[in-house]
């Protein structure tokens, strides 16, 4: 992952924070137009977050890294994707483990932990790149930040 470079986004806080880091972990999409996706198989992601804000923390910090690891890492790292009910589920196609869906969850997931923090720092983008050519960036509308 040395000397990537991810997609920009324009904004005007101080302060930009990018943590790259990698998980292996297992899902499978349950829909019959998956094809072979259909069948449990496993990745080994790559997640580049980009965390801004105008205040460093007490420490000197926008957000810890480790911190951000914790909440991504720690979560996914050698599991079966499907297996995590809080982020994804059977049911409805928003919510099945695509690469798509999963850059949603990990930003649903920083954005909570960050509104903890008394700098309030904002989660602007998460990248999940699933297989050395593929790879997904959400970004939220303006109006859900």
């Amino acid at each position: 992952m040395l000397q990537q470079f991810y997609p920009q986004v324009l904004h005007s806080y101080s302060y930009e924070l990018n943590k790259d880091m990698h998980f292996a972990a297992a899902h499978f999409i349950p829909h019959a137009d998956a094809g072979k996706c259909s069948e449990l198989h496993g990745h080994t992601y790559f997640v580049n977050i980009t965390v801004v804000g105008d205040e460093l923390n007490s420490a000197g910090f926008l957000v810890n890294f480790q911190d951000l690891k914790k909440v991504v890492h720690s979560r996914y790292d050698h599991t079966i994707m499907n297996d995590h009910k809080e982020d994804f589920n059977d049911e409805s196609s928003n919510h099945f483990p695509t690469t798509e869906v999963i850059a949603r969850r990990i930003w649903e997931n920083i954005e909570a932990h960050l509104k903890t923090l008394p700098n309030q720092p904002k989660c602007l983008q998460v990248l999940v790149r699933e297989t050395p050519t593929s790879y997904v960036v959400y970004r939220p509308k303006v109006s859900e930040k």
